[in-house]
C-alpha cells in the first residue's frame, strides 16, 4: 500500500471535517498530523480530521503553490512530528487556531493536558479547547502580535489556573458558574453549569430551561 508520504513535496488538495477543503504543498507527515504550506503560511492538521488527500490538479488559470521561503516552524531538527509534540513546541508562540464553524481564534497555548489545551486569546481570554476538535493551527510567520497588541497588552505568561488532566474533570470545576461553549455559536451553548455526569453537561440557559449537551460534541469553553 502506498503511504501518504508519497505525496510529500507535491501540491495537494485536502478535505477535512466540516466539508472544509484546503490546498498547498505537503511538507511533512507524522502518525497523527500532517503539515501543509499554502503559499503564505503553514497549516498543521491533525489526522483525526483528515477525510481524503490527493494531488491537486490545476485548472484554468490556477498556479502552483509557491514554495516556502522559511523553514517549517514548531519542529526540532531530526525529530518525527506528532500532534502532541507540535502543541508542546507551540506553547507561548502566537498562533491562529481553527476549531468551530468558519471562525478562527488568535492567541497562544499556555498548557497541554491529556485531551485538551489551554489557550489564551485577547478576545476570549482563557479558553479550554478539546484536542479532538482542533482542525488546524497556524503559527504566525512574523513577530507581530495578534491585533498588533503590545507585550504589555498581551503578555505571554502561563495560565495561573489549577488544571485537571482531562477536559471533563476541568469543566467539573465550573459547576454552578456561567460558561460559554463553542464561542457561543448557539443560544443554548451559554448558561449556568448545573452538573456534569457521564460525559453529559447540564446547562440552564438564559430562559431558565435545562439543556443537556453531549460533551463529545463540545469544542471550546470559556468563562464570560
Amino acid at each position: 500500500m502506498t503511504s501518504i508520504k508519497s505525496l510529500l513535496g507535491l501540491d495537494v488538495k485536502v478535505e477535512i471535517s466540516g466539508s472544509t477543503v484546503v490546498s498547498g504543498i505537503l511538507i511533512d507527515v507524522g502518525l497523527d498530523i500532517l503539515v501543509l504550506f499554502n503559499g503564505k503560511k503553514y497549516l498543521y492538521i491533525p489526522m483525526i480530521h483528515l477525510h481524503n488527500i490527493k494531488e491537486r490538479e490545476l485548472a484554468g488559470f490556477e498556479e502552483k503553490t509557491e514554495q516556502p521561503k522559511v523553514p517549517m516552524p514548531l519542529k526540532s531538527e531530526a525529530e518525527n512530528i506528532s500532534y502532541r509534540k507540535i502543541l508542546t513546541n507551540a506553547k507561548g508562540q502566537f498562533l491562529e487556531v481553527f476549531v468551530t464553524g468558519n471562525r478562527s481564534i488568535h492567541g497562544y497555548i499556555t498548557s497541554v493536558l491529556n485531551d485538551y489545551i489551554v489557550f489564551y486569546s485577547p478576545v476570549f481570554k482563557t479558553l479550554f479547547i478539546s484536542m479532538q476538535h482542533l482542525k488546524w493551527l497556524t503559527p504566525y510567520m512574523s513577530s507581530l502580535a495578534p491585533y498588533k497588541l503590545s507585550s504589555s497588552e498581551l503578555p505571554i505568561v502561563p495560565a495561573s489556573l489549577a488544571l485537571a488532566r482531562s477536559f471533563e474533570e476541568q469543566l467539573k470545576k465550573y459547576e454552578g458558574k456561567l460558561l460559554v461553549f463553542d464561542l457561543g455559536d448557539h443560544p443554548d451553548k451559554a448558561g449556568l453549569v448545573k452538573g456534569i455526569n457521564h460525559n453529559i453537561v447540564e446547562l440552564i440557559n438564559a430562559e431558565g430551561r435545562n439543556i443537556f449537551w453531549k460533551m463529545h460534541h463540545l469544542k471550546t469553553v470559556h468563562i464570560p
